[in-house]
């Protein structure tokens, strides 16, 4: 699904993306507009690299079930799919070798390897396109061709509902009108797929940039705002507003049907420790 939105003013628009419950509105409208109101874009013509981009922090401690995970993906190979697993080693260099020294400062400053990941996809994703997926993450097997075939950024929207702490199901929150101000509408940073250069990824990129330079030493900045799904909402929020209709910085695919494609495995054993970047949040990690 391709929409268009409106202009507004620079400023304007970063402090209304940076406003929890604007931006979830917002989130909210894009995801339940009907599909027949919703322009063609016309102007997302290139195509994304058929890569696929992982990441884990230590190549040589990837627990076996998350393995298994990775794994699935193999088959992609024979459709022409270049697989690459990123760790910190690799991670680093790559941003040493292609980014500025505030990129190299701002992947250091992140103290969780799902901080790192976070971080590093929008680097890669932002300069070479293609897409990241979570190493938890079971491949279906069915084609991710079409999702391949042009320039539009694809994002999986998601729904949390705060009183019950769990996800609202997407038949549910996708539904015109279906809302509850309990609800926090957002877009997921996996997968990430989009052709290189695409302007919403390079301004979350931007984003945390800023933060991760900005904090004070011992500083342990909030992970889901500063690198993860919220870090990007906000960048897709402003980029929206200060563009008109017909920048093409504006080619985003709405993906409500993801987990055609692929499933996340929830009861996997790095979940349980700290690892799991819920249970180390502003925290220092220790393995």
């Amino acid at each position: 699904m391709s929409f268009s939105l409106p202009v507004n003013h620079e400023s304007v628009a970063i402090l209304r993306s940076e406003d929890d419950g604007f931006r979830s509105r917002f989130v909210r409208d894009l995801v339940q507009c009907a599909v027949d109101s919703r322009p063609n874009n016309r102007y997302a013509v290139a195509s994304v690299p058929k890569r696929i981009i992982q990441f884990w922090d230590n190549p040589l401690e990837v627990p076996n079930d998350v393995r298994i995970c990775m794994d699935s993906w193999r088959q992609l190979r024979s459709a022409g799919f270049v697989l690459t697993c990123f760790d910190d080693t690799s991670a680093r260099r790559f941003v040493a070798d292609n980014l500025e020294a505030r990129h190299l400062e701002a992947l250091d400053a992140c103290y969780h390897p799902a901080m790192r990941s976070d971080y590093f996809r929008l680097c890669y994703i932002g300069l070479r396109g293609g897409c990241y997926v979570d190493v938890d993450d079971v491949y279906s097997g069915q084609s991710l061709d079409a999702l391949f075939d042009d320039g539009c950024l694809k994002l999986h929207p998601l729904c949390y509902d705060v009183p019950s702490v769990t996800m609202v199901p997407s038949e549910v929150f996708t539904r015109p009108g279906a809302d509850s101000q309990n609800w926090i509408f957002y877009f997921n940073n996996n997968p990430l797929i989009a052709p290189p250069g695409h302007a919403i990824v390079l301004r979350a990129l931007e984003r945390s940039t800023g933060i991760l330079n900005g904090i004070a030493s011992g500083e342990l900045p909030e992970i889901q705002s500063t690198t993860g799904p919220g870090n990007l909402t906000a960048s897709l929020v402003a980029q929206a507003l200060i563009c008109d209709e017909a920048d093409t910085s504006l080619a985003l695919t709405i993906l409500q049907n993801w987990n055609r494609f692929a499933t996340s495995v929830w009861p996997l054993s790095y979940r349980a420790d700290a690892r799991n970047w819920r249970l180390s949040n502003r925290k220092h990690f220790l393995r």
